[in-house]
């Protein structure tokens, strides 16, 4: 893996898929194993036994340490539903409407997903078929400090207000006693039900266990920093979760056709987030790769985050020459990245090769900034290569699937039949014989 000598351009690998190297080079590029370590989980695990020894209390005393307070008491953690209202009307007008206008198109995406109960009834009578229900009480873990994100709060409460959840609990932390408004203006459009403003292990640990003021929850979702993401690995179980995510990432593929310093601004996008966070272009035309690093160089003295994007692309990024569009599909594959745009002539062509992605941008004129906001579908997604086997956040996470069993006396004798033979050659005689007890003569 080579960067670039020369400090006056924006630091970043330069890979060449036909180089020898080139397997074990995009393996150590795309390894990610900080999701914890030893003393991080040390922390976490007593963070985790005080809130459930201590509740309440733990709570506060690690809210106040923590986040720089000075409640008295939970409750004057707790955002009144009429605050979150206030604070929608507060906010500016532009901002509101573009709320509005997210929320409803993230709302209209995500009623497509709805999952519906469904039976079927055999010729002996024996009806089949699935139940499905919302989760009752949903805890939403929120960002907070170094930035805001009401975008998360839209796109984690909306899908389980559209899934029929009970109760949304919305947690954020508000390091000395600083919320900014528009994330509150998000929970009143999204519908959450309480908002109680505490943050790292501790509120995930209240969410899982339940104190004398925060509800035991079902599901925990929401993206947090490596505290968060290990508290979240250790009370699942005890409650389901969403997912445990790295840092953000995006891969283009561009055919060299796009305009380089839209490309360069989309891999700024990403690297914006954390100085972890990964930016990657797979390109087979080796002069665009320079122009694409050109434009980088001229446009991050510009960036309100600079110092994060650089840090990011040195640690993290990469331009990788690649020797055509089928090994550019093969790279992506391997990479399995949460963001993919495909910044080619013809996008729809490429969906067929493409296995692995958490989200796919097609077309040049498709930002993965959009999708972060306002396109409809979810922006909390599979990073790590997990879109291997993971998928968006969507209201199919809120909701639970029972099967459904009725036999008619006629099916429970056909069944039982089956059963029997296959309860005795597994040595489980009572499971046979149960069976059997419904055979017909």
């Amino acid at each position: 893996m080579n960067s670039s000598n020369n400090t006056q351009r924006c630091a970043i690998s330069r890979l060449n898929a036909s180089e020898s190297n080139f397997s074990e080079a995009l393996a150590t590029l795309i390894t990610w194993d900080s999701v914890s370590n030893a003393a991080v989980e040390d922390v976490v695990r007593k963070i985790i036994s005080e809130i459930r020894s201590h509740g309440d209390t733990a709570l506060l005393q690690y809210t106040n340490r923590f986040d720089r307070r000075t409640c008295a008491d939970v409750e004057a953690l707790c955002i009144a539903p009429e605050e979150m209202h206030q604070a929608l009307k507060s906010i500016d007008e532009d901002t509101r409407q573009a709320l509005l206008e997210a929320a409803k198109r993230i709302e209209d995406y995500h009623r497509h997903q709805v999952q519906e109960s469904w039976q079927y009834q055999e010729a002996n009578g024996t009806l089949l078929g699935q139940q499905i229900t919302p989760i009752e009480r949903v805890g939403i873990y929120v960002p907070g400090g170094k930035a805001s994100y009401p975008s998360s709060v839209l796109m984690n409460a909306i899908p389980a207000r559209v899934a029929g959840v009970d109760e949304i609990i919305m947690v954020v932390p508000a390091p000395d006693g600083d919320l900014n408004p528009v994330v509150l203006a998000a929970a009143a459009i999204a519908g959450v039900d309480k908002v109680i403003t505490i943050g790292g292990a501790q509120a995930v640990a209240a969410l899982a266990y339940g104190t004398q003021s925060v509800p035991k929850v079902d599901k925990i979702v929401g993206p947090g920093n490596i505290y968060v993401a290990t508290a979240k690995r250790f009370v699942f179980g005890t409650v389901g979760l969403d997912m445990v995510a790295g840092p953000s990432e995006i891969l283009v593929i561009c055919d060299g056709g796009t305009d380089p310093d839209w490309v360069a601004m989309d891999l700024f996008s990403q690297a914006e987030h954390d100085e972890e966070a990964q930016s990657i272009l797979l390109a087979w035309d080796v002069e665009f790769l320079d122009a694409v690093h050109a434009s980088m160089t001229r446009l991050l003295p510009e960036m309100e985050r600079s110092e994060i994007i650089a840090k990011s692309l040195a640690s993290r990024g990469a331009l990788i020459q690649v020797a055509d569009a089928e090994q550019a599909a093969e790279i992506s594959n391997r990479i399995a990245p949460e963001h993919l745009e495909l910044s080619v002539a013809d996008p729809q062509a490429w969906l067929p090769k493409i296995r692995n992605a958490g989200a796919i941008f097609m077309g040049r004129h498709t930002s993965e900034a959009l999708g972060d906001y306002c396109a409809g579908p979810n922006h909390v997604l599979p990073t790590s290569a997990t879109s291997r086997f993971s998928s968006p956040l969507g209201v199919y996470d809120f909701q639970k699937r029972s099967s459904i069993v009725y036999c008619s006396e006629q099916g429970a004798s056909d069944l039982g039949k089956i059963a029997s033979v296959l309860g005795r050659a597994e040595s489980l005689t009572a499971h046979a014989r149960a069976a059997e007890y419904r055979i017909k003569d």
